[in-house]
Parts: C-alpha cells; sequence; structure tokens
C-alpha cells in the first residue's frame, strides 16, 4: 500500500443465518425456504472485503471465546489482521436476514459478545501507521460500544486520522433519533449511507439537500442510491455522483459494505474521489449477485478492477 499505512475497521462479527423463502411469508403457517448459514456483520464485512481487495487492513472486534480461534483464523485467510477480543460470558453475535424476493432484507439480531466491546479490544494509533479508522455504526447502538468508539474516534481524529463511519440502519437511527446520532459523531471525516438512512438523518428526500444538511455534520457525504448510482459531497451539497452498474440481485445483504470498501481500499491506494467512487459501486454490485456478506474465501479482487 506504498506506506500509506493501514485502516483499522472496528465493528460486529456476527453469524448470518440467511432465510430465502420461495414467496410471501405466510403467518401462522410454514413456506418453503432455502437456509443458509454465513459470517456476518457488518464491520467483519467490510474487514473482509477489504483484506479480498488487497488492502491493508486490521480488524478489531469481540466474539465468543469458544469461538475465538475459528473466527481468527478466517480473517487471516482474507489477509486481514484480526484483533479479536475473547468474552468468557456472552456468547458470538448472531443475525437472522429474511430476503425477499426483490432481494430486500429483513433483520433480526442478537449481537451477543459486540456488546461488550471495551477499550483494550482496541489497537494503539501509532503515528503514521494508521491511513484511516472504519466505524461501523452498530457500535454507537449501545451505551458500552458507543463510548468505546467515541473514545477512540476522538484520539483518531486528535492525531489527523481520517475517521469514516457507515450508518449501519434506519431502523436504530428512528430508534435513537437522528440528531442523536449526529451529535455522536459530529465531525468525523466520512459519512457512508444509502437512501433512507441519508433521508432519516437530513430530514430530507432531496439529494443536495441531504448533502448540505449532512455536510454540517460530516466532512465528507457519500450517499448510495441502489438503482440510482451513488453520489459524494458535503455542506456545498453534490459534487459527484455516477450511475450504478446493471445487476439482477440476488441479496443485497453486504451490498453498502462491499461498496465501503470499494471506496476505501481505492482511496488506501491513493486514488481520486472518482474512481474510488466507481470502485466502490463495482464491489457493491458484485456483492449483491451473491448470498452473504462476504466474499468466498479465495476470491482475490482489487480496487477498481472488480471483475463481473
Amino acid at each position: 500500500m506504498g506506506g500509506r499505512g493501514r485502516l483499522v475497521v472496528i465493528g460486529d462479527v456476527m453469524t448470518d443465518i440467511i432465510v430465502l423463502p420461495e414467496g410471501p411469508l405466510v403467518r401462522g403457517s410454514d413456506r418453503r425456504a432455502r437456509i443458509v448459514s454465513k459470517p456476518g456483520g457488518s464491520g467483519a464485512n467490510q474487514a473482509v472485503w477489504l483484506g479480498a481487495m488487497g488492502a491493508d487492513v486490521e480488524f478489531a472486534a469481540r466474539v465468543g471465546s469458544a469461538d475465538r480461534d475459528r473466527w481468527m483464523a478466517y480473517f487471516r485467510g482474507f489477509g486481514v489482521i484480526p484483533r479479536l477480543a475473547g468474552d468468557e460470558t456472552e456468547p458470538s453475535g448472531t443475525l437472522v436476514t429474511i430476503v425477499d424476493p426483490d432481494g430486500e432484507r429483513s433483520f433480526l439480531t442478537d449481537r451477543g459478545a459486540n456488546l461488550k466491546l471495551a477499550p483494550p479490544d482496541l489497537p494503539s494509533l501509532e503515528a503514521g501507521n494508521v491511513f484511516g479508522v472504519v466505524i461501523s455504526g452498530y457500535s454507537f447502538f449501545a451505551e458500552g460500544p458507543r463510548a468505546t468508539v467515541s473514545a477512540f474516534a476522538a484520539s483518531a481524529l486528535a492525531a489527523n486520522v481520517d475517521v469514516s463511519l457507515d450508518a449501519a440502519s434506519v431502523g436504530f437511527l428512528e430508534e435513537v433519533g437522528p440528531a442523536t446520532f449526529r451529535n455522536w459523531t459530529q465531525g468525523f471525516s466520512t459519512l457512508f449511507a444509502n437512501a433512507e438512512e441519508a433521508e432519516c438523518l437530513s430530514g430530507s428526500a432531496d439529494l443536495d439537500t441531504q448533502m448540505r444538511e449532512l455536510g454540517s455534520t460530516y466532512h465528507r457525504v457519500i450517499i448510495k442510491r441502489g438503482a440510482g448510482g451513488a453520489a459524494i459531497g458535503g455542506r456545498d451539497g453534490v459534487r459527484l455522483t455516477q450511475p450504478a452498474e446493471r445487476v439482477t440481485p440476488i441479496d443485497t445483504t453486504g451490498a453498502g459494505d462491499a461498496f465501503a470498501a470499494g471506496f476505501l481500499a481505492a482511496r488506501q491506494l491513493g486514488e481520486s474521489e472518482a474512481d474510488a467512487l466507481s470502485a466502490g459501486i463495482a464491489a457493491g454490485a458484485r456483492a449483491v449477485a451473491m448470498v452473504g456478506g462476504q466474499p468466498p474465501r479465495g476470491l482475490i479482487l482489487r480496487a477498481g478492477t472488480l471483475p463481473a
């Protein structure tokens, strides 16, 4: 990575139980479905996609102690440096994802050991060794992890290290309140949000208004608009938009995480904002064409050159 430093990702490790029904759920009765188990968690997804793209990345999280060795080996298999604390009392997190026929998802979440993330679980910010910090918004939705990542983000910003944030979940954003979430994350370098999250956080459905409003909280705003492509902007409004790639979605789980990883891996390589946005769009398109939030083991990609 040309000495530009490592990306430090902080977030959840989850096991995703993915349910793909043959049709709409029937309340009080049965529906045939394909059910698969995949590694997941927003932070884990980002770290694995970054590793598959050849990025220099370290991932910090907390898992059940019984699973720690297995997860350590898993992340190393993608070239990720894992920094996983083992929890003796809580199991690793689990997420149930129900996928609609059009690829949209609904979630049931038990975060388990992720809720006990603590300052000793995180790496040090040695001068010159960290290119950027990437924090999953899920870390802000519970008091313990929020205190831990807030202090770490403040230290990173004080050391002139970029801090990127993924908005994570419109349901949780509505639960805590958009003003509260923005107050917790005021001054972060980059916000990644999908269209729903951007509307929730800004109070507007208009793209340029979203950029201007959110630009008062974050230095750079990146809005993922699904079939509408993606846009970058800030307090002066939209400055760059790019169209989506044509793809038939199979499962949109982790698409936003892949997008963020594509963008950040390209930036770590020194690519321009425009080229990084293209890399993010390409990674997101690749992600929706497969089941689960992470690429298969052994698939090696490069930011900006993702195969179809």
